[in-house]
């Protein structure tokens, strides 16, 4: 009788083992990203984060840890090259054997081109004509894709998808988690399409140019960007004709970003009534995990509004 039952344990200890090894190992690159992933294996298992909350994700010097994490990894979720152009030689090299994912890329996926110059050209029609800056344009699409909420939802069909193909044990739960992720991704759309009423019709200037999905998504309007990238900092003749415009054109809020110099800011609003207000398109202050995609969207979507 004891043989028995130490014969059913160990076999049951043993059927426990193979179903968690067969449980996906997904590495992802930055945190929107990671939640997303977490939302879909949600009671599964948890995916690991290359670039951690804080760091740019343009260039990045990966720890010990997540080098690991792309080796084991059995899929790695990622934007794609125009976010992360440091990271291909690195799935390519420690992720060989890996089903790779670039986002940015996949079939009906929302994708932007950027936009050109301080000032955005749909005011060009008013009769402000671009100036001269010695800073270069971006080419090709803009990878700030995940505050399109819209792609959000197709992101997370497909890593219910993906995931569900390879672990069929648990391929139920990754599509239900999907369908309760789209739904908490529509719930903070309602939310923040309401508390945004009040922007409409007026303008904001934002530190870097990322955030035309967002404004896409939610029917608002950018006027201009302080600076080019995250990755550049701007000339002086960008920031004159920044302040330029929130002068000429009433400009409501200018907004910061927490990684970046608050003193350029002030230089854009020296003279001008308009407010400031600090929001982040990677919600580094955000805590990780199943909830953190609609979370930023929501903690985007308040601050634009506290700025009214």
């Amino acid at each position: 009788m004891l043989r028995t039952t130490v014969f059913s344990a160990l076999s049951s200890l043993a059927l426990t083992g193979a179903a968690l090894a067969d449980v996906p190992r997904v590495a992802t690159d930055i945190a929107p990203v990671h939640g997303l992933v977490a939302r879909v294996m949600m009671g599964v298992g948890s995916p690991d984060l290359v670039v951690q909350p804080g760091a740019s994700p343009h260039g990045y010097s990966m720890r010990p840890s997540e080098a690991s994490a792309l080796n084991r990894a059995d899929f790695v979720f990622w934007i794609g090259e125009a976010l992360t152009p440091w990271l291909e030689g690195s799935i390519e090299t420690l992720a060989a054997d890996a089903r790779v994912v670039e986002l940015l890329h996949v079939e009906g996926v929302i994708e932007m081109p950027f936009r050109e110059g301080a000032r955005f050209a749909h005011h060009e029609e008013e009769g402000h004509e671009e100036e001269g800056h010695d800073d270069h344009d971006h080419e090709g699409i803009d990878p700030h894709a995940w505050l399109a909420p819209d792609n959000g939802k197709l992101w997370l069909d497909l890593i219910a998808a993906e995931l569900a193909q390879f672990d069929p044990v648990n391929a139920d739960t990754y599509l239900a988690n999907a369908e309760a992720g789209r739904a908490e991704i529509d719930a903070a759309v309602l939310t923040i399409d309401a508390a945004l009423d009040p922007l409409r019709g007026g303008g904001f200037v934002v530190f870097h140019d990322a955030y035309q999905y967002f404004e896409t998504s939610f029917d608002l309007t950018a006027l201009a960007a302080i600076s080019l990238s995250d990755a550049t900092a701007p000339s002086p003749a960008r920031i004159a004709e920044v302040r330029d415009t929130v002068a000429e054109l009433s400009v409501s809020c200018v907004f910061s970003e927490p990684q970046f110099n608050p003193g350029l800011v002030a230089t854009v609003l020296d003279g001008t009534g308009a407010k400031t207000a600090v929001i982040d398109p990677m919600g580094t202050a955000l805590p990780l995990g199943p909830q953190f995609y609609p979370t930023l969207l929501l903690d985007l979507g308040q601050r634009m509004a506290d700025c009214h």
